[in-house]
C-alpha cells in the first residue's frame, strides 16, 4: 500500500516507478531509422503498444489502486474508458481481487471490450462518446457505492502513467523533446510534471487529434472547454472535454500541443507496419505523426506510443485507406474502342509499367462513338505516386484517354 505521498511530486513519481515493475513489461526505446532520415532527428519510439494490456493505462490503474485503503477497495471499484483504461484497470482490480465495473461507449472496439470481459471486470455500454459513457459511470458509482477512478483528471492516475518519462529519461538522459498523445491529458500530465522535475530543459509536446482536439480549444479559452462533437478515427483520445484537475498541470508544464488530421494518422499506420512491423492504434501514432509539425532537426526525440489495441475490421479499413493516400492503389478511368483485343492491349500496356491490375469495370454503352465507346475503369496497385503517373504517362502515350478517379475514404 502506497506510503500517502502527494502526487506529482518526485517522491511519488519514485514510489509509482517501483510498484509499477511488478505488474509492466519493459518497453524499453527503440530507435527508428525511417523517422530518424525522414526528419534529421534522432528518433526513438517508447513502445507502450507492447505493454501488458497493450498499453501504457496499466500504469495509473494499478498505482491509483495500490494507494486505496482496504474498505475502500471492498465497496469495489468503477470507472469510464474507451478501452485501455478499462483494461488497465481490470487488469489491477484481479491483482488486487476487487470489483471492477467498466462503462464503455458503445463505439469501443470489440477486441478492448471482448479483453476487458476476459480480465474479469463486468462491462456495461453506454454512450456514443467517452464523455457519456462517463456521466453514466458516475451514476452507477451512487446508486451502488462504487468508487469511481478516473481515466485521466487524476492525479494519483497521472503520477503512474508518469513513470513512462523515468524510463525514458534512465534510457536517454540527453533526450531534447518528448511527444505525448493527449486525449483527455493523464498521459501528457504525469509525464510533463516529471519532466520538469528531472530535465526542465527537454520539451514534452502533447498532440492531439483535429478531429478532438479538447485541450488546444481550452489552452486557447484559458479555460477547461468542451467541444460540441468530436470526431476521428483516433477513438482512444477521442475527448470532449480535458481533465479539470489536470489543467493548471497541462498549462504549466506542457512545451506546447500540436494537432494531426486523420490522413497523417492513416499513412503513419502504414509506415509503422512495414518499418517496425508494430501495430499501433490511431491514437498511438500520434506522436510520430506530429514529428512533420515540429522542428526536431538535430534533436534526439522520444515518442510514446501509447497503446496498440486495435481490432482487425478497423485495422484492414486504415491499410486500405493508407495504400489509397499514398496512391499504391488508385483507379482510371480509361476510354478504348469498341473492337476485339482492346482489353488485353490495354492490360498488355499496364503490365508494361509493372502495373499491377486488381480490379476491372467494363462498361460498353459509356457513348454511340464507337471510337471511343467503352470505359474501362482500371484499379491498380503501384509502388507509390512517382509509379502512378508513369503508369498513366505509358497509357497516353499508346493512345489512351486517362483519367485518374480521386478515391472516396
Amino acid at each position: 500500500m502506497s506510503t500517502g505521498t502527494k502526487p506529482l511530486t518526485l517522491e511519488a513519481f519514485e514510489e509509482a516507478s517501483e510498484l509499477v515493475k511488478k505488474v509492466t513489461l519493459n518497453t524499453d526505446l527503440i530507435y527508428s531509422d525511417y523517422w530518424s532520415a525522414q526528419n534529421d532527428a534522432k528518433v526513438y519510439l517508447k513502445p507502450e503498444n507492447l505493454q501488458r494490456t497493450g498499453a501504457y493505462k496499466i500504469r495509473g490503474a494499478y498505482y491509483k489502486i495500490s494507494t486505496m485503503s482496504e474498505a475502500d477497495r471492498k465497496k469495489g471499484i468503477i470507472t469510464a474508458s474507451a478501452g485501455n483504461h478499462a483494461q488497465g484497470v481490470a487488469f489491477a482490480a484481479k491483482e488486487y481481487g476487487v470489483k471492477a465495473v467498466i462503462v464503455m461507449p458503445t463505439t469501443t472496439p470489440l477486441i478492448k471490450v471482448n479483453r476487458t470481459k476476459a480480465l474479469g471486470a463486468e462491462v456495461v455500454l453506454h454512450g456514443d462518446v467517452y464523455d457519456e459513457a462517463c456521466e453514466y459511470a458516475y451514476k452507477l458509482a451512487d446508486e451502488h457505492g462504487y468508487i469511481f477512478i478516473h481515466p485521466f483528471d487524476d492525479l494519483t492516475v497521472a503520477t503512474g502513467q508518469g513513470t513512462i518519462a523515468m524510463e525514458i529519461i534512465k534510457q536517454l538522459p540527453l533526450v531534447d523533446i518528448i511527444l505525448v498523445p493527449v486525449g483527455g491529458g493523464g498521459l501528457a500530465t504525469g509525464v510533463s510534471a516529471l519532466v520538469k522535475l528531472l530535465k526542465p530543459a527537454c520539451k514534452v509536446i502533447g498532440v492531439e487529434p483535429e478531429g478532438a482536439a479538447c485541450l488546444t480549444a481550452s489552452l486557447k479559452n484559458d479555460k477547461v472547454t468542451t467541444l460540441p462533437t468530436v470526431n476521428t478515427i483516433a477513438d482512444g483520445t477521442a475527448v470532449k472535454t480535458p481533465g479539470t484537475k489536470i489543467f493548471p498541470y497541462l498549462k504549466k508544464n506542457l512545451d506546447g500541443v500540436v494537432t494531426v488530421p486523420d490522413e497523417e494518422i492513416v499513412t503513419c499506420f502504414l509506415d509503422m507496419v512495414e518499418n517496425h512491423k508494430m501495430v499501433v492504434e490511431n491514437s498511438g501514432l500520434l506522436s510520430v505523426a506530429a514529428l512533420r509539425h515540429i522542428d526536431c532537426r538535430g534533436k534526439k526525440v522520444a515518442c510514446v506510443l501509447s497503446g496498440g489495441n486495435m481490432d482487425v475490421i478497423t485495422m484492414s479499413s486504415v491499410v486500405q485507406q493508407g495504400l489509397i493516400l499514398r496512391n499504391r492503389i488508385f483507379t482510371a478511368s480509361v476510354l478504348l474502342p469498341d473492337r476485339p483485343g482492346e482489353l488485353s492491349r490495354v492490360a498488355g500496356v499496364i503490365a508494361s509499367a509493372n502495373g499491377n491490375v486488381i480490379k476491372l469495370e467494363h462498361n460498353q454503352f459509356a457513348s454511340i462513338n464507337r471510337t471511343h465507346a467503352v470505359e474501362l475503369k482500371i484499379t491498380m496497385e503501384t509502388f507509390g505516386t512517382d509509379h502512378m503517373y508513369q503508369i498513366t504517362k505509358t497509357l497516353e502515350e499508346n493512345g489512351y484517354e486517362v483519367k485518374i478517379i480521386p478515391a472516396l475514404i
